[in-house]
């Protein structure tokens, strides 16, 4: 289990790299909060630090975007916001990518929860009434 507080977007690159390091063998990441909670935020900070060379941006329309890194070979982040059924995610072929062995971010998992492999890492992102956010890892 992982928490930390993000008072400002200054400490964001130091949580993520905390929250890589609590889980060095994790893979699949589903990022659950409302909109403009920050999951595209956070999933960009986890990128730079895992050495990602492509720009990232959030993949709300092409359902998924592949970034090459230095490091760890490729990065799969999806955004499951406008899917309408789980067919999509099959016809999408969702399994190379989740039973991979790179990692997976995917943004508003919700209808893919009966999809996801039981080594899923489920993370909440939410504003606190401080106004930081707060990230939550195995909620």
């Amino acid at each position: 289990m992982f928490k930390a507080e993000i008072r400002s977007l200054d400490e964001i690159n130091q949580v993520a790299a905390k929250f890589l390091e609590a889980h060095p063998a994790d893979r699949l990441f589903a990022f659950y909060g409302g909109m403009g909670a920050g999951k595209t935020t956070f999933i960009k900070a986890l990128c730079e630090k895992l050495e990602v060379v492509d720009y990232v941006t959030s993949p709300t329309f092409a359902l998924i975007n592949v970034y090459d890194t230095q490091r760890v070979g490729e990065i799969y982040h999806f955004d499951f916001y406008r899917i309408k059924n789980q067919g999509e995610l099959f016809d999408l072929g969702y399994e190379e990518y989740f039973f991979s062995d790179g990692y997976c971010f995917v943004e508003w998992p919700e209808l893919a929860e009966q999809l996801l492999p039981p080594h899923t890492v489920k993370v909440r992102i939410f504003e606190s009434e401080s106004g930081s956010r707060i990230i939550e890892s195995n909620v």
